[in-house]
């Protein structure tokens, strides 16, 4: 047996020892969702897994974040691994014993999976510490669900917390559907859209709705840079680089008479790479403007930066794929054709360290993967039993990247 196969066998079986300690602080950390950037009880949770273990521990400033270093006991680099905790505003219908006590909050995108299973990665590799060459920086973050908290944690120093800036960093999303049970599979090059909002207010003249003549009407003008939108895309917007615009909030009026003064609708944006999001931000806004303006309008189109594109390094990525195959077997890895349209602030992370993100089947074995509900969903499941094994695929990750050197 080589001696990366020993590696993989010996995690493997520290992990599947670990797994009833992560299943229940999963559970937990689920009956007790938060949002946001401040976390108390999640936070107290992770320090409390953490006591005892030797790792140098610093808590956030603006937000509820725990950075744990690691330093090994021979000299090397440095390498990240991140796992965000903070949960959604969804009511849960899940059914589940372990269900949210927090009225309107739930860990509906797994991420109290992605905690417990990068508590699982610091005991294993305190475990091993002696043989560690090199430092890990453990990243439990606060804000993924829209407040940009990698953003603030890297303003904290999260990148400098071991003095040195890692050489790599990863993370992994579990997936309730979709990826089958404990399948892996990650990509090159994008792999997350970039996600931004389109907030337009169309500014007219209010009226009589029998006589539409005497009024400025902002809702064809509205409506029709609705669909100008979509003309956008496919008119201006390579196929192979695409965007997606999708207007999900349209407001105008109060009742069947009265022509309103204003009209207002916001868009998601996403975009694959840097180029198609810059260009979109200019196209959008100069779209609505110039129909509403023909129409007489006055128009207020503004762009609200969200997350960029999340960006796999195509050689992080090729050895994250190959830690997958050495640990669980090939069978179990494959890669993603095409970039997922969700966002993540990974992908800030990815603009200062080579990076890669994978996506982790957790989808509960006897569900049918293309039909059970996606994250986000109140009714979303997440089958808990894969916790053993993404604790060993982050540490196998931050293992085989410190070997190297």
């Amino acid at each position: 047996m080589t001696d990366a196969a020993s590696r993989s066998a010996d995690l493997r079986g520290s992990a599947a020892a670990l797994l009833p300690e992560l299943v229940a602080l999963r559970r937990a950390l689920h009956r007790e969702p938060e949002i946001g950037l401040e976390l108390p009880l999640t936070q107290a949770k992770v320090l409390a897994a953490l006591d005892g273990l030797p790792l140098e521990i610093t808590l956030g400033k603006q937000l509820a974040s725990v950075t744990a270093v690691l330093r090994g006991a021979l000299p090397g680099p440095v390498v990240l691994l991140r796992g965000d905790m903070d949960a959604l505003p969804v009511q849960e219908t899940s059914g589940l014993p372990y269900a949210s006590e927090i009225p309107g909050v739930m860990h509906a995108c797994g991420h109290d999976l992605h905690t417990a299973g990068l508590v699982g990665a610091v005991r294993l590799l305190c475990e091993r510490r002696d043989a560690l060459a090199g430092t890990v920086v453990f990243m439990f973050q606060p804000g993924e669900e829209g407040d940009a908290g990698a953003r603030v944690m890297i303003d904290e120093g999260v990148l400098e917390a071991a003095g040195t800036r890692p050489v790599a960093a990863y993370a992994l999303h579990v997936a309730s559907a979709l990826l089958p049970h404990g399948f892996v599979s990650t990509r090159p090059g994008p792999i997350l859209a970039a996600a931004d909002v389109l907030d337009v207010t169309v500014r007219g003249r209010g009226g009589h709705g029998s006589s539409p003549h005497s009024a400025l009407d902002p809702i064809p003008a509205a409506c029709e840079a609705v669909t100008g939108l979509q003309t956008m895309v496919t008119r201006r917007f390579d196929a192979f680089d695409p965007v997606v615009v999708t207007v999900g909030s349209f407001h105008a009026g109060t009742t069947h008479n009265v022509i309103p003064d204003e009209a207002v609708f916001s868009a998601s944006i996403r975009s694959f790479s840097a180029e198609a999001r810059a260009r979109v931000h200019e196209e959008a806004p100069r779209v609505v403007r110039g129909i509403g303006e023909s129409h007489g309008m006055i128009v207020e189109a503004v762009v609200d930066e969200g997350y960029p594109v999340t960006v796999n390094d195509p050689a992080e990525a090729a050895y994250a794929a190959d830690a997958v195959g050495q640990l669980f077997g090939v069978d179990r890895y494959f890669e993603l054709p095409n970039p997922i349209a969700g966002a993540e602030d990974f992908a800030f992370i990815g603009q200062h360290i080579p990076s890669a993100y994978l996506m982790f089947g957790a989808c509960p074995a006897d569900l049918d993967p293309t039909t059970a509900p996606y994250n986000h969903s109140p009714e979303a499941l997440f089958d808990d039993s894969v916790l053993g094994d993404a604790a060993a695929l982050l540490a196998e990750l931050a293992l085989g990247r410190l070997s190297r050197g």
